[in-house]
Order: C-alpha cells, then sequence, then structure tokens
C-alpha cells in the first residue's frame, strides 16, 4: 500500500498485549485492524477492549489484506516460527525479544523476509526512548569523551513473584539473560556499536520455582535455564562491559553506566523509556542531571518508526539486523559460559541511527 496509516494486526493476546495494543491504537500513523491467538476467546476480549473491530485465528488474520505490519506477541519458542509464518503470507514482522532462540533460527528469519523483500523488527524498543536516546545523543556529542568501559546488573528474584503465568520464563529462550538482556544488551549495542568477544560463567540456584501470584498461585514449576549469568564484552571499537543477570538476588537492582575518558553516564533502567540521565566528570563531587528528550510513548514505537520507515523507504531501527546482533551476542554467552572458552560474536552490525530529539508518535505523518 503506497501511503497512509499503516495498516497492523497482533498476534498474541498475553500478558504483553495489553502495554502494545494500548500505545498502538493511539498512534495516528498506525491502524491496528484485527487480534489473533490460538484461544480466539483471548483474542476477541483484547480486540474489545482496546477498540478493535476484528480478532480471529492466526490463519484469518494473515489472510487480511489491509495488514502490512504484524506484531509478533507469541512466547519466545513459538517467536521464529510465527515470523515465518508472516512473512510467508506477505506481512512484515516485529516480534518481541528475542528475535528466535538461537543463531542460526533467527539468521533463518532475516533470510526468509530478504528473499521476499519484506522488513524485519523487534523489541526491545526502549531503547528509541527519551533515556536512552539523550544518552545516545550524549555519547555521539563527545560529553563522555572515548566510550572505555560499561557496567550493567539486572539484579531480581524473578518474575513468578507477580507473573500469573511465568513458567516460559524459565523455559529455553528466557531467563535472566535472554528475557531481560535484551534491555540490557540493546542499549549497549546502540551505545558502543557491535559486540566481538565475550567470557561468561552461569548457574541455576534452584530446580524449581514457585507461582506466587493468580489463578495458580503455589503451583510448583521445572527451571530450565541458568538464573544467574555474568559476562565480560569486548566490543569492536574497544571498549569493554562487565554484564550480570540474575533471578537470585533479593535485592533488586537495575543498573547501567558507560565510561569514557571525560565522564560517566548513568543510564536509566533499560527497561523503560524516560529518564533520569546523569553525568559526572572525575571534578564533580557529585552526580549532575542531563535533560531528557524524546518520547516516552512506550512500548509499540518500535513499530511506529517500522511503520513510517517503511513507507518513506528508509532504514528502521528496531532492526533484524540489530535483534540479529544481540541473539547472537547472548548465544555467545551461553556458549561461554557452558563451554569455559571465550566466544566470537560474528553477526555483523552498522551503526545505529539515534531519533531526532523532537520525534512524535502523535503527529499524523502519513
Amino acid at each position: 500500500m503506497s501511503g497512509g496509516p499503516v495498516g497492523v494486526a497482533v498476534i498474541g493476546a498475553g500478558n504483553i498485549s495489553g502495554q502494545y495494543l494500548g500505545n498502538l491504537t493511539r498512534f495516528p500513523d498506525l491502524r491496528v485492524l484485527a487480534v489473533a491467538d490460538l484461544d480466539e476467546q483471548r483474542a476477541a476480549a483484547a480486540a474489545a477492549e482496546h477498540g478493535v473491530e476484528r480478532s480471529g485465528s492466526v490463519e484469518q488474520v494473515l489472510a487480511m489484506d489491509d495488514v502490512e505490519i504484524v506484531v509478533n506477541l507469541t512466547i519466545p519458542a513459538a517467536h521464529a516460527a510465527v515470523a515465518l509464518e508472516v512473512l510467508r503470507a506477505g506481512k512484515h514482522v516485529y516480534t518481541e525479544k528475542p528475535l528466535a532462540l538461537d543463531t542460526p533460527a533467527g539468521r533463518a528469519v532475516l533470510a526468509e523476509a530478504e528473499a521476499r523483500g519484506l522488513r524485519v523488527g523487534n523489541a526491545p524498543d526502549t531503547f528509541l526512548g527519551a533515556g536512552i536516546q539523550s544518552a545516545l545523543r550524549a555519547v555521539n556529542k563527545g560529553l563522555i569523551g572515548e566510550p572505555v568501559a560499561a557496567t550493567t546488573a539486572l539484579e531480581s528474584n524473578g518474575p513468578e513473584s507477580w507473573h500469573p503465568s511465568p513458567e516460559f520464563l524459565y523455559a529455553d529462550g528466557a531467563g535472566p539473560l535472554f528475557d531481560m538482556g535484551p534491555y540490557y544488551l540493546t542499549a549497549l549495542v546502540a551505545l558502543l556499536g557491535p559486540a566481538s568477544t565475550v567470557a561468561a560463567t552461569a548457574r541455576k540456584s534452584r530446580e524449581t520455582r514457585v507461582i506466587g501470584s493468580g489463578p495458580k498461585a503455589g503451583t510448583e514449576f521445572a527451571v530450565e535455564v541458568p538464573t544467574h549469568v555474568t559476562a565480560l564484552i569486548e566490543f569492536a571499537a574497544g571498549a569493554g562491559a562487565s554484564t550480570a543477570f540474575s533471578f537470585d538476588s533479593p535485592a533488586a537492582k537495575r543498573l547501567i553506566e558507560i565510561g569514557g575518558t571525560e565522564a560517566t553516564l548513568a543510564l536509566p533502567d533499560p527497561n523503560t523509556f524516560g529518564g533520569p540521565l546523569q553525568i559526572r566528570t572525575a571534578k564533580d563531587e557529585e552526580w549532575r542531571d542531563l535533560p531528557i528528550e524524546g518520547t516516552e510513548a512506550g512500548r509499540g514505537i518500535g513499530v511506529l518508526d517500522l511503520a513510517r520507515n517503511l513507507r518513506a523507504g528508509t532504514p528502521h531501527r528496531a532492526s533484524g539486523d540489530l535483534a540479529l546482533h544481540v541473539l547472537d551476542l547472548m548465544s555467545a554467552i551461553s556458549a561461554s559460559a557452558a563451554e569455559g572458552s571465550f566466544q566470537k560474536v560474528t553477526a555483523e552490525l552498522g551503526t545505529v541511527e539515534a531519533l531526532p530529539a523532537d520525534w512524535d508518535p502523535f503527529a499524523r505523518t502519513l
């Protein structure tokens, strides 16, 4: 379709879909046309709640001619298979993180898209929010000098205390590395460029966990993946990073700092879209706030950026290439921890362009 708002459908009406639908239906450059789910009643309920006229099965939604982009909110184990189904139906696809369970599956998705002349977008889009984008502009302006090192930490006691169905978050393709790691690693890659080499360790503290809320509260389930992962990352441009991702810590922590030859930036939680953003030089006695510019509209701005650039014929930012690089980075971390060896990150990636500070998701541009 050549002009006007871009038609969007959502596949997967689970826990995260409410945030997406709440935002996507507010952006005037998008038209949310349908919701699909294996449970068609759940799809119908989500559609009704957000004023979406149509719902049904995946097959029904993929047959709709006016749907141009499909937002794939299925569980991680289904991400690649559903993305391939969407592409083979002639639609562009935007998938929740991670892109796939492993690098070969992620490469297959991108190869299918390239063969069909279609686009792949991927979460997280939190790095497009005002906080991380303001940090990216600060680094690009040289406010910290040459980037040297980064430190990140994601520590919690796990999502089972609040999530009503957390089992998939402890299955292959999730855990703290694959579930939460994309927020931190995408931010690091956007700020420091592509990663090149990693070394890591990992452990699993318990074989089972217990659901703490909702109708399944008290239910015990198996833990299939490591729940504490630490990694050292070397970036192609020369900077390094020390990272930790844990579901084993009673004390919650959300830390991401970028140190340079002139100053250090303290970034906001990369699973959010706003601030604060702070800077400190060797001469400063305390942290100073930096101004935050950009959007804090929330999940779905990556879909909107994809749609606008689709119409313009220009590259979108939450791209398949970025998602594949982060997936390959996480896979290298997993392999390093399992094998006790340094691992290379081979998925290539160019520069991640910053959003204009005045980028407005609520302006009609199409």
